[in-house]
Parts: structure tokens; sequence; C-alpha cells
């Protein structure tokens, strides 16, 4: 349906209510209803005073009363075939575990949902699809993922038409689709093979071999039969003894400097290259100290940089260095080098990338860099649930990020759980203001945001025409004009009217003002904006 037509809906509406048939709309520029602060302080306190049910918004009560279906639908295996009917949403962007809420009035839709409720193989199941309107020649067009939904709930009208509440189940690509005999869209659809969150780097190394021995605590002064006995328990381990003696042979050339310049070089790889198998920290500090003070072998974290600037002083020096030194310094120095060698609890892994970029890939290390910065920019409560399962966080911020309609179709077209969450935490990092889509007027900033769901930040809500938006909820926003008057009914937050509110620059309709009915009720007001009126761009 065309936004002007809904716009002009929405305005009948308001006047059928009000019975302002012969009276002209009044229209107020709003700045900003709270004071023209921009920082947090104002917005914290506002939320503070927070007396709302959220949980109310995510039942969807203004669709009055709904039947349970009692089905819960099984996933279905990935790469499957299957023909469904398909809803074509235009501002819609469904992903797996969100809720949407249909309100049903065109016949073949209906027809839509009659089949899908009486489908034999996948029975109160159907798919999901955004269209959207090409910003160059202004043609429809469709986006080629989608994401299955179940329908939990639904009501048939008196009037005939259907209240309907689905909830996402799994992605799918478009093979083809084509209308049907009585005109409801279908497609063929293939479910899209989700891949299993992995821990990195342990699963990028695979079987490489450690690039120094793991031998458990020796003596501490080992010996020759020592060390030999080092290199037969790698021989049997399957380690290549080349290593080992081509080590060897190039720790005994060094002197003493170099050989602290060679410690700290490799120490710097233990820190780089080395997990932690339950928490993958990279805050680790191992420091290996040896028992003499004036001869021990200190073992930091230095930079390779640094290794490499003061190889070139060691090696003019190094010659001259083993003349002064005596034979039982160097002696002692290489058998404390064998002893930190043998007292290590693991080896360095022979990885061709630094330990940071292994962990650009390790999904769980993700998930929480990603559930902290949500907690920090939403306020939301504890994330420790989700970053055991770093697949079901990725969508959940993917459905709830308030960003632009097409950047969320990006997060939703998106293979891979990492990939997926690392273009999440670039978003929450870089989105700050949220522009008009049409004149790039700055609506309101991050800090603005206000969880007025149980479901998070934004959410999906359908209009009696049948229109489904999807909004983000803001305590703050400037440069909106109102137009008519609060309307209480169907409200989609019980407790408040709305007033529609469009860009006072572009006059394009941006979202609505919510304002309480009742005094005890708080916040007093809020806005709601239109995911699909937000610019790409929301730096």
């Amino acid at each position: 349906m065309d936004e002007d037509r809904i716009m002009e809906s929405e305005r009948h509406q308001i006047e059928q209510i009000r019975e302002l048939d012969l009276e002209e709309l009044q229209v107020e520029e709003v700045e900003n209803l709270h004071g023209s602060s921009d920082d947090d302080t104002s917005g914290r306190a506002y939320r503070d005073e927070f007396t709302f049910d959220a949980g109310l918004a995510s039942l969807h009560t203004y669709l009055g009363e709904v039947e349970d279906t009692h089905h819960r639908l099984s996933f279905l295996d990935s790469g499957a075939i299957l023909n469904l009917p398909l809803f074509y949403l235009e501002g819609v962007v469904l992903f797996p575990e969100a809720t949407l809420p249909l309100r049903v009035i065109q016949p073949n839709l209906i027809r839509s949902v009659e089949r899908a409720m009486s489908l034999v193989d996948v029975p109160y199941t159907i798919g999901v699809v955004r269209i959207y309107r090409d910003s160059f020649d202004g043609r429809l067009r469709f986006a080629s993922v989608g994401t299955t939904a179940e329908i939990r709930q639904y009501r048939r009208l008196e009037d005939g038409s259907m209240n309907v509440v689905t909830r996402g189940l799994q992605r799918f690509r478009v093979r083809r689709r084509w209308i049907d005999v009585d005109g409801a869209p279908c497609g063929e659809i293939q479910i899209i093979q989700e891949d299993l969150p992995l821990r990195i780097p342990r699963d990028a190394f695979g079987t490489l071999p450690p690039l120094t021995s793991v031998s458990s605590p020796g003596p501490s002064h080992p010996t020759m039969s020592n060390t030999s006995h080092i290199k037969r328990q790698k021989c049997r381990e399957g380690k290549n003894d080349f290593d080992a003696d081509s080590e060897d042979s190039f720790e005994s050339e060094l002197s003493l400097k170099e050989m602290r310049l060679h410690q700290s070089a490799v120490e710097s790889c233990y820190g780089c290259d080395t997990i932690d198998e339950s928490t993958s920290s990279d805050d680790e500090k191992n420091v290996f100290e040896s028992g003499g003070s004036q001869d021990s072998v200190t073992v930091g974290r230095s930079s390779q940089s640094n290794y490499q600037r003061n190889t070139s002083d060691a090696l003019g020096v190094g010659r001259k260095a083993i003349s002064q030194q005596s034979s039982h310094k160097q002696e002692k120095t290489r058998m404390d080098w064998i002893i930190m060698r043998q007292t290590r609890s693991h080896g360095v892994p022979r990885a061709f990338w630094p330990f940071w970029v292994y962990r650009m890939h390790d999904s769980y290390c993700l998930a929480r860099k990603a559930a902290d910065m949500w907690k920090t920019i939403v306020r939301a409560p504890s994330m420790d649930g989700f970053t055991r399962k770093p697949d079901i966080l990725s969508f959940y911020i993917a459905s709830k990020i308030p960003v632009s309609e097409s950047t969320r179709q990006e997060l939703l077209e998106i293979d891979g759980i990492s990939y997926r969450l690392r273009r999440e935490i670039e978003l929450l990092e870089n989105f700050d203001r949220v522009r008009c889509k049409n004149c790039q007027t700055v609506i309101a900033r991050r800090s603005d945001m206000l969880v007025m769901s149980s479901e998070g930040p934004l959410g999906a809500y359908v209009n009696p025409y049948g229109y489904v938006h999807e909004i983000m909820t803001l305590y703050k926003a400037n440069g909106l004009a109102l137009i008519g008057h609060p309307v209480d009914e169907y409200s989609w937050f019980p407790g408040y009217a709305w007033t529609i509110a469009n860009c006072a620059t572009c006059e394009r309709q941006m979202g609505w003002l919510f304002t309480a009915t009742n005094k005890k009720l708080k916040p007093k007001y809020f806005w709601g904006i239109r995911c699909s009126q937000v610019a790409d761009d929301m730096r």
C-alpha cells in the first residue's frame, strides 16, 4: 500500500473519531519537549520515572482477543525446499524469534492465511519477504532472503478480516514466486543452513604442530639425558625433531643479551597466540622467573617491533659480549632457558596470524562484546544467557537494533554468526544520530532511545488498515510537526494516545507522538519513529 494512501487513511480516521470533518487540522512544530540539552542526564532521569508496564506493548492488546493455535512447529531441515504462501511487506524485516502482528483485510491474503493453517507438511506457516521501492526508478523490488513465520494466535472478525500474531522461525532464500488462481502470492523457498558458533583460535589451528614442546615440569637442573628424553618424547608424540634441533642450535649461538631479546620476542608470541579455553581472554600476563637474581631471565610482554629494533644493536655487540661473559654464566642462562621450556603449561601454536586476528572470528568472544555494548546503550538487563548462544544473540540484536530498514535487511542476509555479530558491533559503535531519510534532518540521537516494550527499543505494530510499521521508541525528538489532536483508539501502547508527527522540513510522516492519558503513567510522552523513514547513515 502506498505511503500517501496510508497517511490519508490515518488522517481520515482522526477526522472520524474526533468529528473534525469541517475543521482544519492544527499543526504544531515541536523542537524539543524536554529541552535542548545534548547530554544524557535528563534522559537517565526520564527513564528512572518509568511506571509503564513494557510487557503490555508486546502483547498487542489493540488487536483484541486472539486465540492460541496451540501449535509449535519444529525447525525444518537446512536446505529443505518447499512451497509456502508469502506475505510481501513494505517497511518490515522479520528475523527469527521476532514477533510480527498482522491485520489481514485483503481477500487474497485471507485465503493465504487459511491455506497456511491447512498445510500438511508445514501447517500454520507463512513466508515473510520485504519489498521496497527502488530509489532510482521508484519500482517495487523484492528481497531475496526472508523468514518463515509461525501463526501462533489468530482471530476472525465479523467483517471477514483476521487478526494474526506470528513469530519468526528460520531464514530462507526465494527460489521463485507466483500468484495462484485465487490471487494469493506463493513462492518456492529453500531453508538457509545456519553455521554453528565456533571457538577460535582452537578451531583455526586444527592439527598444526606447536612451535615449542609441551612437557610436565622437570627438575631444577636438567641434565643432557633429560634433554635427550624430551627430544625422544617429541618423536613419540609425532613432533618434528628438525624444529627442536634447529631451535637448540640457534639458542646455543646466542649471547646473553641476544638470548634475552629472543626470549622476549618468543614470549610476546605466547601472549598473542595462546588462548584460555574458558574465557579466551587476551589480558593474561605470564611471567617466568629463574632462581638467580643477577642471571635470571625475565620474560615479559614486548612487541615484535621492539625486538626487531633492538636486535640490530644486539648483533653489533653480540660477539664482544661472548668474550666478556664467563662460560659459567652462559651455560646457566641456557639451562634456565631449558627449564622455562620444560615448565611451560602449554606451547605456542604455530598460527599464521596474531591472536587478535583469530578473535575477530570467535563467536563467543564477539557475542560477549556485542552483549556488553547492547547492555550499555539500551540499558538492557543481564545478557549472560544470550552470550552462551551467539547465534540467537545475533538475531536478537539484529531484530531490535534501531537502524534503517535497509540496514536490517543487510543483517538478515549475512551468512555466518561471526560476520553478523561484527557488523552489529560496528553499527553499535557508529550509531549516533537518527536522520530523516528524505532530507537528512537530525531527528534524535542514540542517547534518546527509550525501551517501551519488553521486546526492545524497536518493534513491529500494525494499524487498522493492515499496514505494519516498525518503529523505534525515543524519549526525545527534534524537528517534527504534530498534525491533529491525540487519539486513544487503537493505540499500540495501552494508556497512551497517538498523534501523527511529520518531518517539519520535508513534511514526510516520521512517526507519532504518544502522550499518557493517565496522570500517574510515566513517561508522560515519547516518540515512535518509523524505521522505513530513517536514513541509512546513522552517524
